[in-house]
């Protein structure tokens, strides 16, 4: 099965932000188009837009006039359902509501050819549901677009239970010759971005709740540590909080209540009191005309110790030690493997998170990990209480010796980051291990659906077989409610890899 030849017409139906995109994007691609909403007047409104989006397109030198009045000649909104009749695939762009969407389709299902490949461009309800009120359910697919369908590369092709395999075939190939990267998945609650990016809101919410650190410092280290584009706060804010915590709650659902994906109770007294970011004004940030936005904690300036002595293997956090070196502070290394630390001239120890907490420990501080500790800008540590005041702050000289800007949080286990792509890594592996996509879809998907430094599988490969099981397994031991049980699947990979080297 290939992409569809150009002389097919495409229907896209519901004239929203996102059925315009897609709209655009088959327009571009060199398609009749016809656009048809139920509300009079939209689908017309819808063309008119586009049309001036396209306008816009040749004032920055990205289409050429004749291409544009060609796209604008292909383009007609549709006063009737009947009028999609010729297409050879109709995409469904209407409200998230399942009921709607079936009823849309049993209409176009006794409109349209029985060769027309119908899709539906639903981000958070099930494809096999609403194919289940077809006579053909086999020609029914997901293809979803993300917002804004014209720029984001990222396509996900989702095949329901009774999905045809040749009308996913189809599927993948047209979003290929429309200029898009598809990925395949199945039919799962979120699909594979949805599923698997739940933790990188869901951990920072959880550090907030715990009162270890504020919006502002939080969103920081993911950035600036973590290498995220935007922190968690400053996205759902972009997003919309009524936006973002509805497709939590779908996933949530759909997975049986499953405490991995449990909503946030924070974000939830957010949408009740209509702080729902950017859009309102007010979400986690305020975007008050005058409004000054919150700086985040940022350490007094400490002195570096002269020295620190290194302790085993310090794992992904080894490329501090020639950072260390290069700053002029001396390195001395213990020829006896006592653990995976560095030791301060204060007696006190500096360890990288590990699921465990400072307050288990004589004299212990956490630092976080870092995607790339030499790029980093700021670094996150955690003490407790009863951490000694000489040892925190030697360890606050120690990064800022390296350039870095340092922020003590609360006594978190497992930090930030760290915690964060342990349990992204760890959702990575269970949806493989269960048929929801290969590795590198899942890879792809989460770099260009959602812009991740790495994909989940990069990470695991860079951070170490074991590594983000250990740290689950620690917080799992202090959080007994199921939420950092590592999967069976990360337990697996793990000894797998540990047989194949050798290791016991």
């Amino acid at each position: 099965m290939t992409a569809l030849d150009l002389s097919s017409p495409v229907a896209v139906v519901g004239t929203g932000t996102m059925g315009q995109g897609i709209a655009q994007v088959a327009l571009l691609a060199g398609h009749s188009v016809r656009l048809y909403d139920a509300v009079p007047g939209r689908a017309g409104a819808a063309a008119e837009a586009i049309g001036a989006r396209l306008d816009r397109l040749v004032e920055k030198d990205r289409l050429t006039g004749a291409d544009r009045d060609a796209a604008r000649a292909r383009l007609r909104p549709a006063g009737r359902l009947e009028d999609l009749a010729d297409c050879a695939l109709v995409v469904e762009a209407v409200a998230e509501q399942l009921e709607v969407k079936q009823r849309l389709f049993r209409e176009l299902e006794d409109i349209v050819g029985d060769d027309c490949l119908l899709a539906t461009n639903t981000s958070s309800l099930s494809v096999t549901a609403i194919g289940g009120a077809l006579r053909n359910p086999g020609r029914l697919v997901g293809l979803h677009f993300f917002n804004p369908a014209p720029l984001l590369p990222l396509v996900e092709v989702v095949s329901g239970y009774a999905s045809d395999f040749s009308s996913a075939t189809h599927a993948y190939e047209i979003a290929r010759a429309w200029g898009k990267t598809p990925v395949a998945c199945a039919d799962t609650p979120g699909f594979i971005v949805n599923r698997i990016a739940r933790p990188f809101y869901a951990e920072a919410f959880a550090v907030y709740e715990s009162q270890a650190a504020d919006p502002a410092t939080i969103d920081a280290i993911l950035r600036e540590s973590g290498g995220f584009r935007m922190g968690a706060f400053e996205l759902t804010d972009l997003i919309g909080q009524d936006v973002n915590e509805s497709v939590t709650h779908s996933v949530w659902q759909a997975f049986f209540q499953d405490v991995r994906f449990t909503p946030s109770l924070a974000q939830r007294r957010l949408v009740e009191s209509g702080r729902h970011g950017r859009k309102t004004g007010h979400g986690w940030y305020d975007y008050g005309e005058d409004a000054e936005r919150p700086e985040p904690h940022t350490a007094e300036k400490a002195q570096a110790p002269a020295y620190v002595l290194v302790e085993g293997d310090l794992g992904p956090a080894a490329e501090l030690l020639p950072l260390i070196r290069e700053a002029g502070i001396q390195v001395r290394e213990d020829e006896e493997d006592h653990g995976t630390r560095l030791v301060l001239p204060s007696g006190g120890q500096l360890v990288l998170a590990d699921g465990q907490t400072s307050v288990e420990f004589r004299d212990v501080v956490y630092f976080d990990l870092a995607l790339d500790y030499r790029k980093a800008t700021r670094i996150a540590l955690s003490a407790c209480q009863d951490t000694a005041p000489r040892t925190l702050a030697e360890a606050i000289g120690l990064f800022q010796a390296l350039g870095k800007d340092v922020s003590v949080i609360g006594d978190a286990p497992g930090m930030i980051v760290a915690r964060t792509v342990a349990r992204i890594v760890d959702l990575a592996h269970d949806a493989v291990a269960k048929g929801v996509a290969t590795e590198e879809d899942i890879d792809t998907a989460m770099r260009l659906g959602v812009n991740y430094p790495l994909g989940p599988f990069e990470w695991s490969r860079r951070l170490g077989s074991a590594w983000a099981h250990d740290l689950l397994e620690e917080l799992h031991l202090r959080e007994p409610s199921g939420r950092y049980a590592p999967s069976l699947a990360l337990y697996r990979h793990g000894n797998t890899v540990d047989k194949r080297e050798g290791t016991s």
